[in-house]
Formats: C-alpha cells, sequence, structure tokens
C-alpha cells in the first residue's frame, strides 16, 4: 500500500503543481512563513500541494473564491503539519469559507446535563472529522501580521490536529518519546495560571480566550508558537518546549538564526 501511496504522491506533484508565479506572490504575503529556510519552503510547497488536491473548498452566502484565496488557506493549513506529515490532515475533506464572521446557532449541553442555545458570531470552526469553516475577512487579516498571535487556520488545524484521537480536549496524540506527563504537566499548569489571571482581571499575556477551555488553550499557544513564538517563550516556556517537540518546529529560530 505505500508503495501505491508513493505512485498516487508523484503523480499529484508532477501533474498539479502550484504555478511557480502564484506561489512565490502568495508566500511573499504570508508573515507565518517568515525565516522559513529554502528546504522548509519546499516541503511545504509539497505538502500544500497534496492538500489542494485532497480538499474541496467551497464559498458560503455565494462567496466566490479564487484560486489565490485557496492557496493562502492550504499553505496556511499545512504549516503546523510541515513535519508532521499530510496524513494528520486527513480524514476530513471539505473547507466552507464565509466572507466574514458567521452566526451559528445550537443547543448545547453543559456538566450538569442541562441543555442551553447558543448564538455566537465565530471566525473560524472545525468538526470532528467534518469540515474547516473559516471567515475570509479574519484570514486576509491574519496574513500580515506576525506579532499579536492570531492566526485563525492555523488555529483551526490545530483543533483538527488536537481531534485526531478524539473530541478536542487539548491532548492530540504524541510522537514516540514524547512524555505524556511533561505534556500533560506543564500544558496543566500553564492553563491554570492563564485561568487565575483572567478571573483575577489582571493581563492575560496571551489572548484570554485561550482561558476558555484546555482545547482552546492548545489552539491558541499554537498559534503563537508559529506567529509570537517569543512571547509563548518568554511567558511559558515549557509549554513552547512541548510544542516543539509536538510540531518538530523551532518557530523561534527562525526569527533568530544562529550564525
Amino acid at each position: 500500500m505505500n508503495f501505491f501511496n508513493r505512485l498516487h504522491t508523484r503523480y499529484v506533484l508532477q501533474h498539479h503543481a502550484i504555478e511557480h508565479v502564484l506561489w512565490l506572490e502568495v508566500t511573499e504575503k504570508l508573515a507565518s512563513l517568515e525565516g522559513m529556510t529554502a528546504v522548509e519552503k519546499a516541503h511545504l510547497r509539497e505538502l500544500t500541494t497534496l492538500f489542494l488536491n485532497e480538499k474541496k473548498f467551497s464559498g458560503a452566502q455565494e462567496f466566490q473564491l479564487t484560486d489565490t484565496m485557496c492557496l493562502i488557506i492550504a499553505i496556511q493549513a499545512c504549516v503546523p503539519a510541515l513535519w508532521l506529515g499530510i496524513g494528520c490532515l486527513s480524514g476530513w475533506t471539505e473547507i466552507i469559507v464565509y466572507p466574514s464572521a458567521f452566526r451559528i446557532s445550537r443547543d448545547e449541553k453543559d456538566a450538569a446535563g442541562v441543555v442551553h442555545y447558543n448564538d455566537n458570531a465565530l471566525i473560524g470552526e472545525s468538526w470532528l472529522r467534518g469540515p474547516l469553516i473559516l471567515s475570509w475577512d479574519d484570514v486576509e487579516r491574519d496574513m500580515p501580521d506576525n506579532q499579536s498571535g492570531r492566526n485563525v487556520v492555523i488555529h483551526e488545524i490545530a483543533h483538527k490536529l488536537d481531534m485526531l484521537n478524539g473530541s478536542a480536549d487539548g491532548f492530540p496524540p504524541l510522537h514516540h518519546g514524547m512524555a505524556v506527563v511533561a505534556w500533560s504537566t506543564s500544558l496543566s499548569v500553564a492553563y491554570e495560571s492563564l485561568v487565575q489571571r483572567v478571573e483575577h482581571h489582571h493581563h492575560p499575556v496571551i489572548d484570554s480566550y485561550a482561558a476558555t477551555s484546555p482545547a482552546e488553550f492548545f489552539a491558541v499557544i499554537s498559534e503563537y508558537f508559529f506567529c509570537a513564538p517569543e512571547i509563548l517563550q518568554s511567558h511559558f516556556a515549557e509549554v513552547y518546549q512541548q510544542l516543539q517537540l509536538y510540531y518538530r518546529q523551532d518557530p523561534l529560530l527562525r526569527q533568530h538564526p544562529v550564525c
């Protein structure tokens, strides 16, 4: 089976290659790629090609998507998967893009079993074995900004990775050799510290939305890991180290390469 998978991969890369001019045009606009080596960008291009071939993009509310828009989303979706492999982004096929923030109405059950009606405006959402949903306004807003630690595509892809072993809970499947205790302890301590800061109205150092749940904490720190690594490393050094091991990348080193 691996032989046939390799043949298919080779076929896709050869026959569905991303136009070189378009690739350069888009990658130059994405701050999240700043400092990547030529090797990393070449591998990212291969992953992005495979991703585009596997996923179906559609615009909601009659929103018209262009090839450039799809490429912008696909590249950023593949950044967290750079050294994890395209397989971690399998199990779902659809990407739905709204022109701007979209409203979701649904009934949700709390821990006590009480059902509540919620009507929320969202900029992104990930469903278990379902679509990835994004607001284009927010995708576009994040493109040139690599300082705020916000990137809706990376946020939602982090949820997808988290859900590889079930519902999102801030505990994605770890690699062989990663210590479960070290992951649990470092993220739990950081999460509880953030929750306490938010509850006592202290400056939260990272987006307070991370204090919503362990799942949102993992998604938000993943945004900071790739888009504002200095902030994450300076305030949550052990968390940064765990994400280094998990994503097999070091965005901080890209910003400050060793000569």
